[in-house]
C-alpha cells in the first residue's frame, strides 16, 4: 500500500505530539518520585534519631521505619521504570514491548506510561514464565 508523503509527515507529527505528552507526564512523575524518595529518606533518618525510651515507642518507631523503607523501595522501583521509559523515548523504542517487540496498546500506555511490556508478556511475567531482567 502506497502512502502519500504528506500523510506520512502528518502521521509522524501526531506521533511526536503524543510522545511529547508522554514525555511531559513521565518527567512530572519523575520529579514527584524523586521528591517523595528524598522526603521518605529524611523521615527515616528522623525516625532513627528518635530517642524512644519505652518498648511501645521503640516498636512504633521500628514499624514506622519499616513502613517508610517499604514505601521508599516501591517509589524507587517506579522511578527506575519511569527513567527507563524516558530512555526508551530518547532511543525511539517507547511503546514497544521490551520482550516481544510488539506495540503496547495505547490505552495501556495512557494508564501506565512507564510500562515495559504488552499485556500478553506482562501476564507471562506475573506467571513467572518470562524473565523480568532479560524479557525472555
Amino acid at each position: 500500500m502506497f502512502m502519500c508523503p504528506a500523510f506520512l509527515h502528518r502521521n509522524e507529527l501526531m506521533e511526536k505530539k503524543k510522545l511529547d505528552v508522554f514525555k511531559k507526564r513521565l518527567e512530572e512523575r519523575q520529579r514527584e518520585l524523586r521528591h517523595n524518595v528524598t522526603r521518605t529518606e529524611q523521615d527515616g533518618r528522623a525516625a532513627d534519631q528518635d530517642t524512644a525510651q519505652d518498648i511501645a515507642d521503640r516498636a512504633s518507631s521500628s514499624y514506622q521505619k519499616e513502613f517508610l523503607f517499604s514505601q521508599s523501595n516501591s517509589e524507587r522501583q517506579t522511578l527506575q521504570m519511569v527513567e527507563g521509559a524516558l530512555e526508551r523515548i530518547r532511543e525511539g523504542t517507547f511503546g514497544e514491548c521490551i520482550s516481544c517487540g510488539t506495540e503496547i496498546n495505547p490505552k495501556r500506555l495512557e494508564a501506565v506510561p512507564w510500562t515495559r511490556h504488552c499485556i500478553a508478556c506482562q501476564e507471562k511475567l506475573e506467571q513467572g514464565v518470562l524473565n523480568q531482567d532479560t524479557g525472555t
